[in-house]
Formats: C-alpha cells, structure tokens, sequence
C-alpha cells in the first residue's frame, strides 16, 4: 500500500516539516507529500483547491479528507481502519489536506471517509505532523512494536 498525503500550502523550514519528515521516514509504508497552491478564498477558491488535491489520483485510491467535522477515531480504530484497508488490497489511500476554508465539494463527495484530528482548530503544517505520526502509531499497533501505550 502506498500513502499520498496531498495538502493545499507549501512546506517550508518549519519544526512541524521536520516533524512530519521524521515520522515518514519510520513508516514501512512508502509516504509522497504532494502540495497544491492555495485557491484564493471563498467557494470558487475551495474548489480550485479540490481539484488539484484530487488530481493524479486514481479512480480506485482511497480517499480520506480531514476535516473538523468528520470521524474522530482512537488510535487503536485507526489503525483497524488501515488494516481493513491494506487487508482489501487498496493500493493507494491518500489523505487530503485542505486549505484555510476548508474542503471543497469535490473533495467530500469523492472521500470514502472524513476524519478528524478532534474538534480544536489545528495549523495546517501541524495536522501533517500529528497524521504522519498516528500513521506510525497505527503501524506500530498493528505489528506490535511498544511505541503506543494507549
């Protein structure tokens, strides 16, 4: 299985990169980061965002939008999520990132699942981190390694 996180904004020298790229770096599964321009604001904005975070993924990748106001799951179902996934034979499952406004329509009807992070508003560069590093939580859950203590 091979994760795309694809997030609207640019990375830059930043704690919260060098977080994400240190968790990518321990996942057993290969991780690309695809960054898309924000759209300019409003309606027509989100869905310019949308459609560039869609573009390049095939029709049968799984989608993932995080968003405020999806799922809020522990570590543990998340990570009986991945293996659901992994274990169906998904080949691509990419989580989606969206900018300032939020998603676009697109987005959420494409996604086979909206998560959240929890209810508190999180930096965009920050939730790359925290989605990096419960990736490698759930990997380490699921091959019983002792990192997570839940």
């Amino acid at each position: 299985m091979r994760l795309v996180v694809a997030a609207v904004g640019r990375g830059r020298e930043d704690p919260a990169q060098r977080l994400f790229e240190d968790y990518r770096t321990r996942l057993p599964w290969p991780l690309e980061l695809r960054e898309v321009r924000a759209g300019g604001g409003g309606e027509a904005g989100r869905e310019r965002e949308a459609a560039a975070l869609l573009k390049g993924l095939s029709a049968d990748a799984h989608i993932v939008a995080l968003d405020g106001a999806g799922k809020a799951l522990t570590s543990e179902e998340f990570a009986a999520r991945l293996a659901n996934i992994r274990d169906d034979g998904t080949a691509v499952l990419a989580f989606l990132i969206g900018g300032a406004d939020g998603h676009g329509e697109a987005v959420l009807a494409r996604a086979d699942m909206v998560l959240s992070l929890g209810p508190m508003t999180w930096p965009h560069l920050l939730v790359r981190a925290m989605l990096a590093e419960q990736l490698w939580r759930a990997a380490s859950i699921l091959s019983g390694h002792p990192y997570h203590r839940g």
